[in-house]
């Protein structure tokens, strides 16, 4: 079985290329409850790092924030956020298993 370390140096060696990238998934989540300086403080806990104040970067994965109008039930304002996450697949599972209890909220 090739690992995909040789795949890669295989490729590299036949046309040249130093490295292959492989296309980020995309992946658009909005989200309620949690404002969106604490949504940006959780993801330089992952690692991320603020490249300004709505876009968070790491090696393997970009997330975007865009503020919403707030969610409205009668008189009650809720904020929202719409999340553009791009990963590489091969680090999704891993960055949502993390995000996931980061964000995780107890109703009562």
């Amino acid at each position: 079985m090739y690992s995909s370390r040789k795949i890669r140096s295989t490729f590299s060696r036949l046309w040249g290329a130093d490295s292959v990238t492989v296309p980020r998934k995309i992946i658009i989540r909005e989200m309620r409850g949690i404002p969106h300086f604490l949504l940006c403080e959780y993801l330089v806990e992952m690692g991320g790092m603020a490249v300004s104040a709505d876009v968070i970067e790491a090696p393997h994965w970009r997330v975007t924030l865009e503020k919403m109008e707030p969610f409205r039930i009668g008189s009650l304002a809720v904020g929202q956020n719409r999340l553009t996450i791009e990963v590489d697949p091969a680090e999704e599972e891993s960055f949502f298993k993390v995000f996931s209890i980061k964000t995780f909220r107890a109703g009562g």
